[in-house]
């Protein structure tokens, strides 16, 4: 898990969409960039961005990066981002800090990672979360690290599940739950979560989710299905919390986590996890 193969992951997920603004020149570009009019659209944002208008910087920082309409460059991208960032565009401003990132620019671009790290945002969580297990650019904290990339893995980053595996081979058990517990404390948006499909386990008593309308909470991940079963033993013995609910394995990129519901709602999620926060384990409420 190196600062290369995160460059390589920013390189490939940032992603290509416009925000619509209130001016009607602006919103004409947008309307001109979905109907593939690239061209088009950025004679509509050159003028307003230059007049300071943030969300026609921002797509014109979109455009270049992507190449549509403008030669891909990545330093006029950076630069657009950077005008509309320091307006406060909330989109911008994580994007300044990835593009930094991917220019090379990586301590510079920290303080907007963190940032955006602290909103949420899925590949900024697995910037972070490499750098502080790695103590490069952050701290070395292997809890927290387990934390940042555990939501990023959550919030639909691969590369997030794979080394969240290559993490759980160093921790020790408090290790892993107190990282459980810093990825509970910081609340993921349910509305951001894209969750991998579950899978059946080859043994009882794990079992497919059969309503994927339910909540779930999220007892741990681990490199080994081994792992899982363990903790679920252990856990479903000594937390009567536990006992009305299925356990399940969801298992992607060679990583499993265990989960434990149906739950009703995120409210019964939420009080769950903290029932067993008080026995000292840690969980995380999964949006259906």
């Amino acid at each position: 898990m190196t600062l290369r193969a995160v460059f390589l992951t920013l390189a490939m997920t940032l992603p290509g969409w416009t925000s619509a603004p209130a001016l009607a020149d602006v919103r004409a570009g947008v309307e001109a960039w979905e109907n593939g009019d690239y061209q088009h659209a950025i004679e509509q944002w050159r003028d307003p961005a230059e007049k300071g208008d943030a969300s026609a910087q921002f797509n014109l920082a979109q455009a270049y990066r992507l190449g549509r309409g403008v030669p891909v460059d990545m330093k006029a991208a950076e630069q657009w981002y950077r005008k509309a960032a320091l307006q406060g565009h909330a989109d911008a401003e994580d994007n300044y800090g990835l593009a930094l990132f991917l220019n090379g620019k990586q301590r510079e671009a920290m303080p907007w990672i963190r940032k955006a790290a602290a909103r949420g945002e899925p590949r900024a969580l697995y910037v972070l979360g490499t750098a502080s297990f790695n103590g490069d650019l952050a701290e070395k904290d292997w809890p927290r690290a387990y934390a940042l990339l555990s939501r990023a893995s959550a919030l639909g980053i691969s590369q997030a599940t794979a080394s969240l595996a290559q993490v759980d081979r160093f921790l020790s058990p408090e290790q892993r739950q107190r990282g459980l517990a810093l990825a509970r404390e910081a609340e993921i948006a349910p509305e951001r979560q894209a969750m991998p499909a579950a899978l059946k386990a080859p043994a009882a008593p794990f079992k497919p989710v059969l309503n994927a309308k339910s909540w779930r909470v999220q007892l741990g991940a681990f490199s080994t299905e081994a792992n899982a079963r363990t903790l679920w033993g252990r856990l479903s013995a000594r937390n009567a919390e536990l006992k009305p609910l299925e356990p399940y394995l969801m298992k992607s990129s060679g990583l499993t986590r265990l989960q434990a519901g149906p739950v009703a709602g995120k409210a019964a999620a939420d009080a769950l996890c903290a029932a067993l926060a008080r026995g000292g384990n840690a969980c995380i409420p999964v949006a259906p």
